[in-house]
């Protein structure tokens, strides 16, 4: 950092931002966007999204900004970082701290007002957080600044950490690969010569795993693949046993593994695209949904209404979508029931440990961040009818924003039967459900990730993932039978691999003091009053510390978790509640002892519990790039605090354990998984009582 520092009081002109643009971009199909280099101008340059999808619905105009306008001005304490803010950011962080050349930001992002604060509607001063390196001496820094102050309040040196992986990074060790002559002479050897066809993917590494040789620098590896023609899949041509090793501050190729053996598949059906199948679409009827007087929910900025439902939408360049205050409005009080609600890591080991997959262990959240992977949706492909879209703003590792256009959706659907009884005398009596849903997708390399956080009439909010996307292939040696996947195409396997999802749930039940229960059926024994054997027993345990608060699944238990506020009463005198039913529960099947499970201990329970506090976000650590050891939730719940009766947080792991069929090839169906956050008690009878019948 020995940049020559700027007159005071001055921001320093700032430098032009990548212009490279290339079609197989992993967070946008439309590659990195050109700079705008007027660094006042509060719109970010926006990536798009042409769809082919034709008319799927409506873009609803409302009060939010419309697509490809980033708002000057944030109208909210918890909205994200506008355009203007990012720049702001970063200039006064090259102002104040010297900054040069080969400074990189790895994050910045809104630092949210204490809990306190925002419910005591006071005033609060923005700040960021920004995390960045010195590519000079690997040296890592996290500042907090003074938005409305224009200075550094905070400047803390990080030692031994590596922060999260850049998109930038990528794209310039794609590039400075295809050009390196051992990586061409490996190709030729294998018959690839045209460059343009082969795709370099960059993963991150453990720090268990690194040689000792590369101890302390910030390391790559890489998968290579290529391409059959300019638009065919390059994932369905892994070239197997091939992998460079890349030190990515220096943007240098460390060393070339090759084993040497040529796994040549032949007569791969690799391609998805209409054009290169070579057969016939099927007919489809059209199917078209309307909503001729609008929508019913209204978007200002970004709080949005629903029925008796309210929220305020947040982003981040980590998380993604955030949710923010969600409330219920009840008989005309809004009564609160999350503070905040998110995905705070996404781990995926793969179950291979062959050389080509030993190291591949996906922190997806940690190491690159849902929010810079988050991609633009299209009306009629992604979502369908009456549509309100949120643009956001995330930004590159020169600190320069860009806007991420439609990235986040909000719409209405219909969801069948709501309630119904058919009585001899009255007759049917039948309301159709909606639910409102808003949702984000995000394509990390070969896979996506498609995100629901959906609303219903009756007080319910259920979150589901959609993965789909292309299989991590490698291709089989002659005998062709893989030890650890499924073989999918010609001499090509798909490795086992498990998604383990954790879902960030800051409930706020009817206020901040909650305590958790956990839930079990028990069947009787018949005898006595019951000879029949037919009673069904529940029992509730209170959770009282975080080491009761490790909690892990039981299917013969049925075993669930209630949040309940036992400081109010509902009508009927019971303590009011929301209760966690879970889904998509599997236990790691990992040995304690391999790097994987001991960079994400998080994952060897179903649930963890622990008090608010506003610096423990992250479950893995807030570093886990090229990580050791989770210093995340092992190290917290070590204190083995209270958490009954006051401000708690839950952590709640779920996902996909996902054993690859050759129905997943060459590009997968929708895989799904959900939970559900059902009231229990919360209200005194249904509350969907109300919901009119339909015409």
């Amino acid at each position: 950092m020995a940049a020559p520092q700027a007159a005071a009081g001055a921001l320093p002109t700032l430098p032009e931002a990548n212009t490279t643009a290339r079609s197989d971009n992993m967070t946008n199909p439309q590659g990195l966007c050109r700079n705008v280099p007027d660094a006042d101008v509060a719109a970010a340059p926006v990536i798009g999204q042409d769809g082919p999808c034709g008319n799927g619905g409506t873009i609803v105009t409302n009060s939010a900004q419309p697509s490809g306008i980033v708002s000057q001005a944030p109208e909210h304490p918890l909205d994200p970082l506008t355009a203007r803010e990012i720049r702001q950011a970063a200039a006064i962080l090259r102002r104040d701290r010297e900054i040069g050349e080969s400074w990189r930001f790895a994050s910045i992002e809104l630092r949210e007002p204490a809990k306190d604060v925002l419910t005591a509607g006071e005033a609060a001063g923005r700040e960021a957080i920004v995390v960045g390196w010195d590519r000079a001496d690997g040296q890592a820094y996290r500042a907090v600044v003074s938005l409305t102050e224009g200075a550094v309040t905070s400047w803390e040196q990080l030692p031994g950490q590596q922060p999260n992986m850049t998109v930038d990074e990528w794209h310039e060790c794609d590039q400075m690969l295809r050009g390196r002559p051992e990586v061409i002479e490996a190709l030729a050897r294998r018959g690839i010569t045209d460059m343009s066809l082969v795709l370099t993917d960059m993963w991150a590494y453990g720090a268990a795993l690194v040689p000792e040789r590369y101890r302390g620098l910030r390391l790559g590896w890489c998968d290579v693949w290529y391409r059959d023609s300019e638009d065919s899949n390059p994932y369905a041509h892994h070239v197997t046993g091939l992998h460079p090793v890349v030190d990515l501050n220096q943007m240098t190729l460390l060393e070339l593994e090759d084993s040497g053996e040529v796994f040549a598949a032949v007569d791969v059906r690799g391609e998805y695209l209409p054009r290169l199948l070579g057969t016939p679409l099927r007919e489809v009827a059209p199917l078209e949904i309307s909503q001729p007087a609008g929508a019913g929910f209204s978007l200002e900025g970004h709080l949005l209404r629903w029925q008796d439902w309210e929220l305020r939408l947040g982003f981040n360049h980590r998380e993604g979508l955030v949710l923010h205050q969600v409330g219920f409005r009840d008989t005309g009080r809004l009564r609160p029931v999350a503070h905040r609600l998110s995905f705070a890591e996404m781990v995926v080991p793969y179950r291979d440990a062959s050389p080509d997959h030993y190291r591949r262990t996906a922190f997806d959240i940690g190491e690159w961040g849902l929010g810079f992977m988050t991609t633009s949706l299209a009306l009629g492909c992604d979502c369908l009818g009456e549509i309100s879209y949120l643009d956001a703003v995330v930004h590159d590792s020169r600190g320069e924003p860009r806007t991420i256009a439609n990235a986040i959706c909000i719409h209405e659907e219909d969801n069948g039967v709501l309630w119904k009884h058919v009585d001899e005398r009255a007759g049917a009596e039948v309301r159709r459900a909606r639910r409102l849903v808003v949702s984000f997708h995000v394509t990390v390399a070969n896979y996506e990730y498609l995100i629901y956080w959906r609303f219903y009439q009756d007080g319910n909010i259920e979150c589901e993932v959609r993965a789909t996307g292309i299989l991590v292939t490698s291709h089989t040696g002659p005998d062709g039978t893989p030890d650890s996947g499924t073989l999918v195409d010609q001499r090509t396997y798909a490795p086992f691999h498990q998604h383990f999802i954790v879902a960030r749930l800051d409930l706020d039940v009817d206020g901040p003091v909650n305590t958790v229960y956990a839930t079990d059926s028990v069947a009787a024994r018949a005898g006595g009053h019951d000879p029949y054997g037919l009673g069904l027993a529940l029992t509730s345990t209170p959770l009282r510390t975080e080491a009761e608060g490790k909690q892990d699944y039981d299917w013969s238990t049925q075993r669930g978790w209630k949040i309940v506020n036992d400081n109010v009463r509902n009508g009927l005198g019971t303590p009011v509640g929301y209760k966690l039913v879970p889904s998509g529960m599997f236990p790691p099947l990992l040995d304690p002892s391999s790097p994987a499970f001991r960079r994400a201990e998080v994952i060897g329970h179903t649930l963890w519990v622990t008090p608010y506090h506003p610096d423990e976000r992250w479950p893995c650590g807030d570093f886990p790039n090229l990580s050791e050891q989770d210093a995340g939730l092992p190290v917290w719940t070590a204190r083995d605090r209270s958490i009954e009766n006051t401000d708690i947080v839950l952590w709640y792991v779920f996902g996909l354990h996902h054993i690859p069929r050759p129905e997943d090839w060459p590009v997968m169906p929708v895989d799904v998984v959900s939970f559900w956050l059902k009231p229990f008690g919360f209200f005194d009878r249904n509350p969907a009582l109300d919901v009119p019948p339909s015409h």
